[in-house]
């Protein structure tokens, strides 16, 4: 059985799920997943529709949820008697979900929480209640076997899926764009919540750069999960056409020259394909006061974590500028030494996220040790 809550962990789930069945077909997986663990074949016992959350007010809001969800999850495993249970992501609930079952099955978990950046107790949780934690970070090992975790190293699983379906001249001939002008992606997040409050700082952003760069062509990155009315609202009195491009992340990213991104796993797919970006996040400013003092460390942008110094410039709340965020952009667009500066940073951090095969390497791992 295996647990995730957010489409991200959903994705990763349905590899990692793909890989226990590609070693051994007889298996069955059951669990709690969305649309992509379902097509990997996954008996879904609960939709992961509506369950992510962001921020404290969120979390307070579906609590109801998540109580007749473990309760639903534990009656699952009596019912079902799994050889062993798999957690990924989804922090706030699985290590709850973990603390009740109190190791009456073994538990595997499979892209660990960032106790690095906020609640670093949780490590003792994790070693109390966890068989044995699969991460995807190497600082995280080194962490974790700091404090006696049973843990490995698997690589990421985003170098199997940061992949663009389409060459660049492909894609632009597709969307009538110019291969020969500058193009800045812009990627606002895919929830609902950050598009309104982070897109239009982007917006206003993009129309400093129009003003000194005339000729350069924007395209916005939009989920399929959200309404397009939703960008079409915040785009449609800009004066200048920006294209709302969907379900294609990874092109969108190709093609780029230049990269407006929100903070979250898009920083990361952004620095995999080695584009120069700026992170921009803005929360509500309640959200932002609660979540803020948690975090421990310099960086909110996951490229900038796993390099463990400041590649991307970020622009977080009181910071997202557009003025100084366009200033910013322009800077390192019109300097050929930056960028390449930069794209040599991306490549390092490409190197470090290990080999390709991470979901094979973890169903590996789960089966030997079940």
């Amino acid at each position: 059985m295996l647990v995730c809550g957010e489409p991200s962990g959903d994705l990763h789930a349905s590899n990692l799920a793909c890989a226990l069945k590609e070693l051994r077909p007889d298996i069955k997986i059951s669990g709690v997943g969305g649309n992509f663990c379902s097509k990997a074949g996954v008996e879904i016992i609960h939709d992961i529709k509506d369950l992510s959350v962001l921020g404290l007010f969120d979390v307070l809001k579906k609590l109801p949820k998540f109580f007749a969800l473990k309760k639903l999850i534990l009656r699952k495993i009596k019912e079902k008697n799994p050889a062993c249970l798999i957690l990924v992501d989804f922090s706030g609930f699985n290590l709850r979900l973990a603390k009740a079952l109190n190791n009456s099955l073994p538990i595997f978990y499979y892209i660990s929480p960032q106790v690095w950046a906020s609640r670093p107790g949780r490590i003792q949780t994790i070693k109390k209640y966890i068989k044995k934690i699969l991460v995807v970070f190497k600082f995280e090992e080194e962490l974790y076997r700091k404090n006696n975790v049973d843990v490995e190293f698997v690589g990421h699983p985003l170098l199997d899926i940061v992949k663009p379906t389409l060459n660049k001249e492909e894609f632009c001939r597709q969307f009538n764009l110019d291969t020969g002008k500058l193009i800045i992606s812009l990627l606002p997040g895919s929830r609902k919540s950050e598009i309104k409050n982070i897109l239009p700082v982007m917006l206003k952003s993009i129309c400093l750069i129009k003003k000194q760069i005339p000729q350069a062509q924007f395209i916005i990155s939009k989920v399929p999960s959200l309404e397009k009315n939703l960008f079409d609202n915040l785009v449609k009195n800009i004066g200048f056409e920006v294209k709302i491009i969907e379900a294609l992340p990874y092109d969108c990213l190709n093609v780029a020259d230049f990269v407006l991104v929100c903070s979250g796993t898009a920083t990361l797919e952004t620095a995999i394909l080695e584009k120069p970006a700026l992170i921009i996040y803005k929360m509500s400013l309640l959200n932002y006061l609660l979540y803020r003092p948690q975090i421990k460390i310099p960086y909110i942008g996951l490229a900038n974590i796993v390099a463990g110094k400041l590649i991307y410039p970020e622009f977080i709340q009181f910071k997202t500028n557009p003025k100084t965020i366009a200033k910013s952009a322009l800077e390192i667009i019109n300097s050929p030494k930056k960028t390449a500066e930069i794209k040599k940073d991306l490549n390092q951090i490409k190197y470090s996220l290990g080999e390709p095969n991470a979901s094979i390497r973890a169903a590996k791992i789960i089966l030997e040790n079940k």
